[in-house]
C-alpha cells in the first residue's frame, strides 16, 4: 500500500530585534562615579583619625562606607596600597598641594597649604615623657622665651611663636630626621641646623617675624 509523503512546513525563526548599541561613554562615567565616590570614602575615614594613622583605612572599611563590595574596590585599584595611594593624591588635589615642578619661591605657599590640611585631623596624642625629660623641656623653653624678651618692643604671642621655631630647629626629632630620614651626616645636620638659627636670630634683631 502506497503511503503519501508529507512534507513539513518550516515555520521562520522571528526576526531579532537588533541589540542596542553599547554606550561605552555612559559605562565609563559611571565607573569613574564609582572610583570617586570609593576615593572619598577612603578620605572621609582618614579624616576621623591622626594624620598618621592610616591602619583604619582598610579596603573592607572603604568599601562599607562607599556601599560596594570588597570585589570592586580591588578592580579599581589592585590592592590596599594602591588604594591609599589614590586617597593620598585626592587629598594633596583638594588642598591644591602641587609637588610637581615646584619653584624654590613655591615652598612657602605649598607648606601653607599642607599645615591647612593637616590642621583639618585630629591630634596624634604626645608621648608620656619621664619627668626628668619634662622638666629639661620646660627649662629649655623659659630659656628660649628669656632670650627673646631681652629684645625691645617685642609681643608676648610673637615671642612664643619664635620661641617655639627655636625649639623645633634644636629638637633631636629634627636632628634625628636629618641624619636617618635625610641621611645627612652629623655635621652637615648641624650646620645646617645652626645656619637657620641664625636666620631666624637675625631676624628678631632686625624686629622682623611672626606678628
Amino acid at each position: 500500500m502506497d503511503t503519501v509523503g508529507t512534507t513539513k512546513k518550516i515555520t521562520p525563526d522571528p526576526p531579532v530585534a537588533p541589540a542596542r548599541p553599547y554606550d561605552s561613554t555612559l559605562r565609563r562615567e559611571r565607573a569613574a562615579e564609582t572610583r570617586e565616590r570609593i576615593v572619598v570614602a577612603g578620605s572621609e575615614l582618614l579624616h576621623r583619625t591622626t594624620i598618621r594613622d592610616w591602619k583604619k583605612l582598610t579596603v573592607r572599611a572603604v568599601a562599607e562606607r562607599a556601599g560596594v563590595n570588597e570585589r570592586t574596590v580591588y578592580r579599581y585599584f589592585g590592592s590596599e596600597r594602591g588604594l591609599r595611594d589614590a586617597v593620598l593624591r585626592h587629598n594633596e588635589q583638594e588642598a591644591g598641594i602641587n609637588l610637581a615642578g615646584m619653584q624654590l619661591e613655591d615652598i612657602a605657599t605649598v607648606a601653607t597649604q599642607i599645615f591647612d590640611h593637616v590642621s583639618q585631623y585630629p591630634r596624634d596624642p604626645r608621648p608620656v615623657l619621664v619627668p626628668t625629660l619634662v622638666d629639661a623641656n620646660l627649662r629649655q623653653r623659659e630659656a628660649l622665651l628669656g632670650a627673646i624678651a631681652t629684645r625691645p618692643k617685642r609681643r608676648h604671642d610673637a615671642d612664643r611663636t619664635v620661641a617655639a621655631m627655636f625649639d623645633v630647629l634644636w629638637s633631636v626629632g629634627t636632628y634625628e630626621r636629618l641624619v636617618v630620614d635625610w641621611d645627612i651626616d652629623h655635621e652637615r645636620a648641624k650646620k645646617g641646623i645652626t645656619w637657620v638659627i641664625g636666620l631666624v636670630e637675625e631676624a628678631v634683631r632686625d624686629g622682623r617675624g611672626p606678628t
